[in-house]
């Protein structure tokens, strides 16, 4: 039931009428101050007191297109978001890059500002450029009970090769850590190592920007390999939704979003495996 703000004046009437009246006043307040309080209580909950833990949130350095002269960086929104719901859910989130200091952000996620965006920008932000990003050189893994790769076409130059995000993700996830990855993020995973030497990702389910996405991007011929086609030859179970349309996948500890659209539903499941490691913990 909607409220009416306008001024409601009484009628002239008899007493019984009158009191009729003011009853069914009563009773449309009070529909409507339950209906606030539904609406409220949909909205993620900001947490108070002693943080839940702490996540490692990566972002890539690396800012040119391959040898087009354009610019790339990391997606805003696949950063934006997670922090928010990290934040929100009570974690403490370090904002990393393999090599500190700037990170840049593609050009082309800054052309439509979400709130959380916003709100993202004017905290770490300026000229399209995060200022001050953590090396995760300088990073103990030991302390991070997770760690999330953004997306953005920059990280499939730098997280394949980095030592740095090798080694944080590794100690991460082999310490019984969440390893979490959105769009291009899962790059980062190519290095990683499971039982007996194996590819980590050998054998698991997982999802990241697929080849048909990257082909409708025109990009397929820049960037320096197909993430799909890399995963699926290192044994993923590769799980491709329709272009675009958000697609969260969890294999235990690993989850992955398959672009922009899947940032917010990857960051919740993060937070929901990480209140299971916290319950196991405790029993």
């Amino acid at each position: 039931m909607g409220m009416n703000r306008s001024t409601t004046v009484p009628p002239r009437c008899s007493s019984p009428l009158r009191g009729l009246w003011l009853l069914s006043l009563a009773l449309a307040l009070c529909c409507c101050a339950t209906a606030a309080q539904t609406r409220v209580a949909q909205d993620p909950p900001k947490a108070e007191g002693a943080s839940r833990g702490r996540i490692l949130l990566v972002l890539t350095n690396h800012g040119q297109l391959g040898d087009t002269g354009k610019r790339t960086g990391a997606f805003l929104v696949e950063a934006a978001e997670p922090w928010v719901v990290f934040t929100q859910a009570g974690f403490d989130v370090t904002i990393a890059s393999p090599n500190g200091g700037e990170a840049p952000l593609d050009p082309k996620s800054l052309r439509k500002i979400s709130a959380d965006s916003q709100a993202f920008l004017d905290k770490f932000a300026s000229d399209g450029v995060v200022k001050d990003t953590t090396s995760l050189s300088d990073i103990d893994p030991a302390d991070y009970d997770a760690i999330f790769f953004t997306g953005g076409h920059g990280t499939m130059w730098d997280f394949p090769t980095s030592s740095a995000v090798r080694d944080a993700a590794q100690r991460i996830y082999d310490q019984g850590g969440v390893l979490a990855a959105i769009c291009h993020g899962p790059a980062a995973f190519v290095q990683l190592k499971g039982d007996q030497g194996k590819p980590l990702v050998a054998g698991r389910k997982l999802t990241a920007f697929t080849d048909a996405e990257e082909n409708a991007g025109r990009l397929a011929e820049v960037i320096p390999f197909m993430l799909e086609t890399r995963l699926r030859e290192l044994g993923a179970e590769f799980d491709a939704a329709p272009n675009f349309k958000e697609n969260v996948v969890v294999d235990g500890r690993i989850i992955t979003g398959q672009n922009p659209a899947s940032a917010r539903g990857a960051a919740n499941e993060v937070v929901k495996a990480l209140a299971t490691n916290q319950r196991d913990n405790d029993n």
